[in-house]
């Protein structure tokens, strides 16, 4: 059933859990990703994001994760994943996607104030929802230190709770994603989440929050997140990992010369993977 991004997280606000986003990089992890769902009977966001188009352009993937929401059996919210360009934004919205992520936080405000305002208008118009990100996460990019590791300064990457407010009146956004000591990628070590932020940011914008960087986290950091006031939590880098790991066993065992075989064993990885991450985001 494809629904759309405040549909689903209005569902997550009314049972005080979170809804899990997993991006679908290709057939296999789409499957995987609506089969752990359907198995759960949970909803789920199936997400294409902007820096994946190399793998499989969103001409091909994106209505390949349309027909597979619609046939799914739990509610799909077909989601666009740090859309950095106004383009590829645009191109979400004419294939039909119900989620917009306009990701111009490493803009200076003003700008990614006027962008996201620009595309929230655009994605209304065209009955979808979006979601802006205020915040920065620790990566080199934006000032921090090697992937996973943690900053020496981390409350500089926080998003502020009264620019929140101000960010997400002005721009009309349906979700925001708030910066609070996660990262992208695989953690170095376990990462030190300030949730009071989450809270603070909730009580500011009134809004249900977004949590990136969500592979890696303990079930109890999870736990208090969602407690605090977040409704969405991106999960992608251990998924993918797990079909990594299945498919290069896989090869190893000799068992198999067909490349079939390699992308099954991966989906059923991915797919145990993420009903691990659905239950505990649903509070099991």
């Amino acid at each position: 059933m494809l629904v759309g991004l405040k549909d689903i997280l209005k569902i997550a606000e009314a049972d005080k859990t979170a809804v899990g986003m997993f991006n679908g990089t290709g057939f296999d992890s789409i499957r995987a990703v609506i089969g752990a769902a359907e198995e759960l009977n949970r909803p789920v966001i199936i997400a294409h994001a902007e820096v994946h188009n190399v793998f499989n352009d969103i001409s091909l993937v994106g209505p390949a994760m349309l027909a597979a929401a619609r046939a799914a059996k739990v509610p799909v919210c077909v989601h666009l994943d740090h859309g950095v360009t106004a383009e590829m934004c645009y191109r979400a919205l004419r294939l039909g996607f119900t989620g917009i992520m306009i990701d111009a936080s490493a803009l200076p405000y003003a700008e990614n104030l006027a962008l996201t305002r620009q595309i929230t208008e655009a994605a209304h118009a065209m009955g979808a929802d979006v979601e802006a990100e205020l915040g920065r996460l620790a990566t080199p990019e934006a000032g921090g230190t090697a992937d996973g590791a943690a900053p020496a300064r981390p409350e500089d990457f926080y998003t502020v709770p009264a620019e929140a407010k101000a960010f997400c009146a002005e721009t009309g956004v349906d979700a925001l994603a708030i910066a609070f000591g996660t990262a992208h990628g695989f953690y170095k070590s376990q990462p030190k989440l300030d949730f009071g932020v989450v809270r603070d940011c909730a009580a500011a914008t009134g809004l249900p929050l977004v949590m990136h960087g969500g592979s890696g986290v303990s079930p109890d950091g999870f736990r208090q997140a969602i407690a605090a006031g977040i409704r969405k939590i991106n999960y992608y880098s251990y998924m993918s990992k797990a079909g990594y790991e299945a498919a290069a066993q896989c090869i190893a065992s000799g068992r198999t010369k067909y490349l079939h075989d390699v992308e099954y064993a991966a989906y059923e990885a991915m797919k145990e993977d993420v009903k691990k991450a659905i239950r505990v985001f649903s509070g099991e």
